[in-house]
């Protein structure tokens, strides 16, 4: 199994999608418990959701799962939200705080760092090197971070998740115009909760790549579950209904993101 995919579009959009692969190693497998064979936290059917919204979009997509490493966490190790329950560089428990690998079989240091080289690593390379290609073409890129969680975690936040979660690190990873073109159809989506900035700010990546001044902006996007799927469990089976629904408003930001692009290209 390649550890990623990636699709090379011509237009300003980069689509980066590092939680919705299900692969894991053998070597791996065989240590998870049954709880962790369940890969719950998996960003179910993500690449089906967006398939086709944009033209000439650049996707990258990890075929591992997040279990095997987690591509938006620092590769040092560092949380990216001190004093709240979350998981780690290679995750040995779940998104319910629960142990995921057999008493005694989670990875060590040595194996952590491997991991990091072998599978982070490669990720990331192949996000810098597409956000530069397009950036060059375009002198603009927009690195759009595709997500998808459970709406309802108490072990990671209280109460119910909005269904857009736009996360722009406090507004430093765009340009103030592209923040306000996510924010405001997400706002305008009938039947939808939204908001900007909240348990979800934006990852390692939206943080790492989000330099507007250079000319790459990123907008990572958290979407509730229940906008999609049939439930929230197993087999956390894709509703084309729901998709249907939802779909339109996901291509609409992205176009919207898409013309700004080309908008202030234009003006550079």
């Amino acid at each position: 199994m390649e550890p990623l995919t990636v699709t090379r579009g011509k237009g300003p959009i980069v689509l980066a999608m590092p939680h919705s692969g299900m692969w894991v190693p053998p070597v791996i497998w065989a240590r998870l418990n049954e709880r962790g064979r369940r890969l719950a936290d998996t960003d179910w059917h993500l690449d089906r959701l967006y398939e086709g919204l944009v033209p000439d979009a650049t996707i990258i997509r990890a075929n591992f799962h997040r279990y095997v490493i987690d591509t938006n966490r620092d590769p040092s190790g560092k949380s990216l939200y001190p004093g709240q329950n979350t998981t780690g560089l290679c995750p040995i428990t779940d998104f319910d705080g629960r142990a995921i690998y057999q008493e005694g079989m989670e990875p060590d240091a040595s194996e952590i760092e491997g991991r990091r080289r072998a599978y982070h690593g490669s990720y990331h390379a192949a996000v810098a090197d597409e956000l530069e290609r397009v950036r060059k073409e375009h002198s603009i890129a927009v690195l759009y971070d595709c997500h998808s969680i459970r709406s309802h975690i108490p072990f990671l936040f209280d109460g119910t998740l909005p269904d857009f979660n736009v996360g722009t690190n406090g507004g430093v990873t765009c340009d103030v115009l592209f923040e306000r073109a996510v924010t405001s159809v997400c706002a305008a989506a009938d039947g939808y909760t939204s908001v900007l900035n909240g348990r979800f700010k934006g990852g390692w990546t939206t943080r790492h790549y989000g330099r507007p001044e250079q000319g790459i902006h990123a907008v990572q996007m958290e979407l509730a579950q229940s906008t999609h799927l049939e439930a929230e469990s197993p087999p956390f089976a894709y509703s084309r209904t729901k998709a249907d629904r939802l779909r339109p408003y996901l291509a609409s930001v992205l176009e919207t993101l898409a013309a700004q692009a080309r908008t202030l290209a234009k003006e550079a």
